[in-house]
């Protein structure tokens, strides 16, 4: 066979094994194993049982050999017994001499082959050997009988014939209920062993048909802890499922809050620029705020697109990871709230030593600046911002505190939600995209924030990194 044609071959015997189901291959190996394991059982049964009937037929033949010998210790070439016409006849027996010329002048009983002569010499060891007399199978033995002499014994063998044939045959028929038990078990091996596959692999072709990622895997019941690898591959794709169910709720929502947020402003800016298109029948008060206020949504619409730019992004970038002096940026921070929000006093209270975290410093800044333009907004007019940076046994932690409404029992769960704002903060400017950034950006960062109520009322925003 050439190169290519063997080539060709494997070619053929991986699109075959492509092809078949992963629960027909299975079948198809556990069958072949179980069914060899059958055949080789049998077969050894079969050599242990031949070898047990042949093995007392020879122990029969020496104890007959040494009967004889007793019985006639000198006697001279020729036969001694002949009755092994007979299945229950004795066994028959004859003297070999080591020479040929010794030979009596009638014909042998049973056949003298060399080496009965080489064993009557004492140049070979006695030996058994499967012959047929008058027709019916015999097994016979050549042992040293005297010196120069040898003696032959034979018994007929039909019996264990007969026996290695019954035998032979109860263990095909072994064999062949193996192979078939061997098959349903593969079939059964296959159907039990891949059913999660075949749900999984179900779940899968639904939820590509459907793109609908709500489906999950029937798992089998059974105590946690114990499941085997099948099962936890369907548990680890069901934990799958419901992120990408999470992820695409997020992002659909995401995009029908986006679209519903962008499109007043879209439509004030719209009717500020068409009111401008016509500026020639403007008074030039009337076109000074319509140009204020198109710049003033210009802005608007600018922040809430790099906002909703910054919310699409799960993770800070690596490369951009630094170490930051948190004391240092809550400085700096403050001082821009205070620029930003001149009627608001900003009280900060700093630890004795720097802190420092790992992070990307703009981020950083971004995160808290969302928390005191929050704080400054709902603050009333001479209240103070308190910031305070405290470094506790469990790592840094900053909080941001304002003396305003605070926050009702009914809006905590949903402040640091997307575009969500409370009834009393629908006046006041803003996107409500701040909190859910400040958020993203902690959770990017390994820090968490969390809201409260602070005591005496307002609103404490707490970091702990």
């Amino acid at each position: 066979m050439s190169g290519s044609e063997g080539r060709g071959r494997r070619r053929l015997g991986a699109a075959w094994r492509r092809r078949r189901p992963l629960r027909t291959r299975l079948a198809l190996a556990v069958t072949a194993a179980v069914a060899l394991v059958a055949l080789g059982v049998c077969a050894a049964a079969f050599l242990v049982v031949r070898s047990a009937l042949y093995r007392q037929l020879d122990l029969t033949l020496v104890q007959s050999a040494g009967l004889a010998a007793q019985r006639e210790p000198g006697a001279a070439p020729g036969t001694l017994a002949g009755e092994c016409r007979f299945l229950a006849a004795p066994a028959c027996a004859q003297v070999v001499p080591a020479d040929p010329a010794r030979d009596p002048r009638t014909p042998w009983l049973l056949p003298v082959a060399p080496a009965a002569r080489e064993v009557a010499e004492g140049r070979r060891n006695p030996y058994v050997t499967n012959i047929t007399l008058a027709g019916h199978p015999a097994r016979m033995l050549t042992t040293d009988y005297a010196k120069g002499r040898a003696i032959q014994v034979a018994l007929r063998a039909d019996t264990v014939e007969d026996g290695i044939d019954k035998a032979a045959r109860l263990l095909l028929l072994t064999a062949a209920a193996g192979v078939l038990l061997a098959a349903v078990l593969g079939y059964w091996v296959s159907r039990t062993g891949l059913a999660p596959v075949t749900r999984l692999t179900a779940t899968a072709e639904r939820i590509a048909a459907t793109r609908d990622p709500r489906h999950r895997i029937e798992l089998p019941p059974g105590p946690a802890g114990r499941e085997d690898e099948i099962t936890r591959l369907a548990g680890s794709f069901n934990t799958m499922l419901g992120e990408l169910e999470q992820s695409v709720t997020a992002q659909r929502r995401l995009v029908a809050d986006a679209s519903h947020e962008l499109r007043t402003p879209l439509t004030a800016l719209r009717t500020n620029a068409e009111l401008l298109a016509r500026a020639e029948r403007l008074t030039p008060e009337q076109r000074e705020r319509a140009s204020a206020a198109l710049g003033r949504q210009l802005r608007e619409v600018t922040g809430l697109v790099s906002d909703l730019i910054e919310l699409a992004r799960d993770e800070e970038p690596q490369p951009l990871v630094e170490q930051v002096r948190l004391d240092s940026l809550v400085e700096h921070g403050v001082e821009a709230a205070r620029a930003h929000w001149p009627g608001v006093p900003v009280r900060v209270r700093l630890p004795d030593r720097g802190v420092v975290v790992a992070g990307v410093p703009a981020r950083l800044n971004r995160l808290l600046g969302n928390l005191l333009d929050n704080a400054a907004k709902f603050s009333p007019a001479g209240l103070p911002v308190e910031v305070e940076l405290a470094v506790l046994p469990a790592g840094p932690e900053l909080t941001v505190r304002d003396h305003g409404p605070g926050i009702s029992a009914e809006d905590l769960p949903y402040v640091f939600d997307r575009f969500y704002r409370a009834d009393a903060a629908r006046a006041l400017p803003g996107s409500g995209l701040g909190l859910a950034m400040a958020r993203q950006i902690a959770r990017a960062h390994g820090a968490e924030l969390v809201a409260e109520a602070a005591p005496g009322g307002g609103a404490l925003f707490r970091l702990t990194f």
